[in-house]
């Protein structure tokens, strides 16, 4: 009997991409495929692609020739091309690299299986792009890279049209889930081990839209304070134009929602905003702010800014500055505007010369970091409970250094080999108390306070085949994984 064939999915971009990513391995072993190692060459590689930067289509096609060779020496090789660029570019995927097996759009990820077998009996490559969805991604099977964390889907698409955002195009009008189907979905993760779970939308604070309640996503924030076992709840990405006082009530009086907020800027400049059809202004971002920092003074807000849109001139600019300096954001995701091609702002008059977006990117860097670490260094003396991540171990010997994330979704390093007992557990926690703020990270040098045992704890244990006693101060840790749901350092939130 022969072995199984083995798969390997390559992500690019948003969060959306993540998760639908782990859709495709989900759906994949349902099919009999298993995870390909790391030391080998998979049988079927698939790309979920990202469109949202210019050069997205240059990284594409240069993964695929490299690829081009290697499936030129291994018989039966397949590779599949799926996600926005491949919406997108539905009818040239093919005809720039003639050696892809399968291209597959946004809304038809459950087919992928089916045409990788077409592709093999009939060989030839297979193109399906439906133009809606039928199916909401979350029916399908899952493989997900965390025990303990676990994005859920509640809405997909967009109904925004954001002069320099070509998602809803290739996402499509917004789809709601129903409320009882994602709590359904909570429920029943938190009963296999997770204990964390990231609210996902293109649009997040738009949920409801489509069965007409305004305030179906604060009531979806207080319906997940009710599922018993759930101790985190975040969400992302919500859209300044739609964010209401109700879901500011609502995180603040749900313990379990966490005090982190990511609120896309894009640019503090009204006059830009209004360009750019972001349907709110300076002052009521502003407002937003301040209306969070007055219910949860503890909030870490982070943004996305993009530098040198379309006829930016430097009071805009400047007015960007000022919204930073007043808003005080923990982190931001800050982007040089490039043509996103399909998009009304690609052929815009008055595009920034490229030498002054790079040197205003860099001034808004540079301040950005200095208010990022004036914050950081607030945090120290704080006694905080941190979830232990999974990631990468340190290459510096320092097996004791473990990391995760506190309530904030600030990142924490701290020393597992204090803890007392047993190893800690990717989905433990840890008391620890801040000693140090560095501009992109928090630590705790002293003695951890103590440590809680989870569900989420065991179920790593169990997934990993580690026994409670076993091994030393735990598994080393560094950044978090995707497990761990964070904003994606290479790609905006797309809102």
């Amino acid at each position: 009997m022969s072995s199984a064939r083995t798969y390997q999915v390559r992500t690019y971009g948003c969060q959306m991409n993540v998760h639908d990513s782990e859709r495709i391995g989900g759906l994949l072993e349902d099919a009999g495929y298993v995870a390909a190692s790391d030391d080998e060459q998979a049988d079927v590689v698939v790309f979920n692609t990202c469109a949202v930067r210019e050069n997205a289509d240059n990284k594409l096609y240069g993964n695929l020739g490299h690829l081009a060779p290697v499936k030129a020496r291994k018989p039966g090789m397949q590779i599949a091309v799926g996600g926005c660029m491949a919406q997108k570019d539905r009818d040239t995927v093919v005809q720039r690299a003639p050696w892809v097996d399968v291209v597959f759009g946004t809304h038809n990820i459950g087919s992928l299986p089916a045409l990788l077998e077409r592709a093999r009996v009939q060989e030839e490559a297979q193109v399906e792009i439906l133009e809606s969805l039928e199916v909401f991604p979350s029916t399908l099977p899952t493989k997900r890279d965390s025990a303990y964390a676990a994005w859920v889907s509640i809405s997909v698409g967009c109904n925004n049209t954001c002069t320099f955002c070509i998602v809803p195009s290739l996402r499509g009008k917004e789809k709601d889930r129903r409320p009882g189907d994602v709590l359904a979905e909570i429920r029943a993760l938190v009963a296999e081990g997770v204990s964390e779970v990231t609210l996902l939308g293109q649009n997040v604070n738009a949920y409801g839209v489509e069965f007409g309640d305004r305030q179906a996503f604060s009531k979806l924030l207080r319906a997940c304070g009710e599922v018993e076992g759930l101790e985190r709840v975040r969400f992302t990405s919500p859209h300044p134009a739609e964010f209401t006082d109700d879901v500011i009530e609502a995180m603040a009086e749900t313990p379990n929602v966490m005090p982190s907020l990511h609120m896309p800027l894009q640019s503090g400049s009204s006059r830009l905003l209004k360009e750019m059809r972001r349907s709110y202004r300076q002052a009521k971002f502003l407002g937003i702010i301040d209306r969070v920092r007055e219910a949860i003074p503890d909030a870490a807000i982070t943004t996305d800014i993009i530098v040198g849109f379309p006829g930016e001139t430097e009071e805009d600019f400047q007015e960007t500055l000022h919204v930073v300096r007043e808003a005080r954001f923990s982190g931001a995701f800050t982007f040089q505007y490039s043509k996103r091609p399909g998009t009304p702002a690609a052929t815009l008059p008055d595009q920034v010369a490229p030498e002054v977006v790079k040197d205003r990117y860099q001034r808004l860097v540079d301040l950005q970091n200095e208010i990022s670490w004036e914050e950081n260094r607030r945090q120290v003396g704080r006694t905080v409970e941190v979830m232990v991540a999974e990631g990468e171990g340190r290459k510096d010997g320092d097996t004791g250094r473990l990391s995760g994330r506190a309530p904030d979704n600030r990142l924490v390093h701290f020393n597992g080999a204090l803890a007392q007992g047993e190893p800690l557990r990717p989905g433990d926690m840890v008391t620890v108390t801040i000693t140090r703020g560095a501009p992109h990270y928090l630590e705790a040098d002293g003695d951890i306070l103590s440590v809680r045992r989870t569900r989420s704890g065991d179920a790593w244990a169990a997934r990993n085949g580690v026994s409670a006693s076993g091994g030393g101060a735990g598994v080393g840790l560094g950044m978090p994984t995707i497990g761990v749901p964070a904003p994606l350092p290479d790609a905006p939130t797309c809102r």
